[in-house]
């Protein structure tokens, strides 16, 4: 009954490629535990927010995402192929609201060419590799006409979670003149990276596409050292760099993925001394309320009593973090 209420409240998908990996005769496996409803969703401590990094303080207009001087945010669509149990935008996605209107497109075009000091145009969602072909190389031509535009990155999971998108023509999308593609790749288990996805990977990287990854630390899929170790190990056999380790956000009933910031500091402490540096990805946390990431591997984090942190952002302002392992 409690799972019909979370599926109720909550967007579900999963592919038949990720269906495909889970291991019905394991409780805890980590791929069911990352697409499959739970009621633990249906538990919301008070430090929980439904906006857990401010994406809305600060978009100027729909899909608009401006936080940093040089760089926005563009969420053309709302919609993914999988709905991760742990995601920060779980209150947006996948409830009823699929893909940005055409007047809406043409608003936040308008507002990044009316903005020089935007550089880099980030697409996110939604996962932004569920638009067609013909709808990527659009939006990709138009960023690139924009004089100062110079980069385009894409962040998705679908090479690894629906790897038959990534076809020849979504390939050729990404490649524009005028502006240098990078994709981010979301992934959080070693076991994600399957044959077929391995061979999207290299079709990207083989079009001269470089690839960064994103994960987020997840209790119960990817907290322990081993499973962390081989994970970006994956990346990097896969030709992806690591980029960023997430700390779970403050989502609303996420709170049996989260780590303390004190164990994921020790999980990076043993990640450097086991592999070189190529395999290490910067440990990051996004502070609430829209005040940017910081580097939880750094003099901008100082742990208080009670399991507590103070954070300091990039303006040199501090906030205070409240406790964040949530076990049961």
């Amino acid at each position: 009954m409690n799972q019909m209420r979370t599926v109720a409240k909550y967007a579900v998908a999963i592919t038949p490629e990720m269906a495909a990996l889970i291991d019905e005769n394991d409780p805890v496996d980590p791929i069911a535990l990352q697409f499959v409803p739970s009621s633990d969703e249906l538990v919301v401590t008070p430090e929980e927010r439904a906006d857990p990094i401010g994406d809305a303080a600060h978009s100027p207009v729909p899909g608009i995402v401006h936080r940093h001087r040089d760089r926005v945010l563009f969420k053309p669509v709302l919609s993914c192929p999988v709905y991760c149990r742990f995601c920060f935008r779980r209150e947006e996605v996948g409830q009823g609201k699929s893909a940005l209107s055409p007047e809406a497109v043409a608003r936040a075009l308008d507002y990044i060419a009316a903005h020089r000091e935007i550089r880099e145009v980030i697409f996110t969602g939604g996962d932004p590799f569920v638009l067609s072909p013909r709808r990527i190389a659009e939006l990709s031509a138009a960023l690139a006409d924009i004089p100062h535009v110079k980069l385009l990155r894409w962040h998705t999971r679908v090479p690894v979670v629906e790897p038959s998108r990534v076809s020849d023509e979504l390939v050729a999308a990404l490649l524009v003149p005028g502006a240098t593609t990078f994709v981010a790749l979301h992934a959080n288990h070693p076991r994600e990276f399957s044959p077929a996805a391995r061979a999207a990977i290299a079709r990207l990287v083989d079009a001269g596409i470089p690839l960064l990854s994103q994960s987020v630390l997840l209790k119960g899929v990817n907290a322990e050292i081993a499973t962390l170790e081989a994970l970006m190990r994956a990346f990097v056999e896969n030709r992806i760099k690591p980029y960023y380790l997430h700390h779970p956000d403050l989502a609303p009933g996420t709170g049996h993925f989260r780590v303390s910031i004190e164990e994921g500091q020790a999980l990076m402490r043993e990640l450097r001394a086991r592999v070189s540096g190529l395999c290490v990805p910067d440990y990051v946390l996004d502070i609430p309320g829209g005040f940017a990431k910081v580097s939880l591997l750094s003099e901008n984090v100082v742990r208080l009593e009670g399991g507590r942190y103070r954070i300091r952002d990039h303006a040199g302002r501090w906030h205070t973090y409240p406790p964040t392992d949530t076990a049961r």
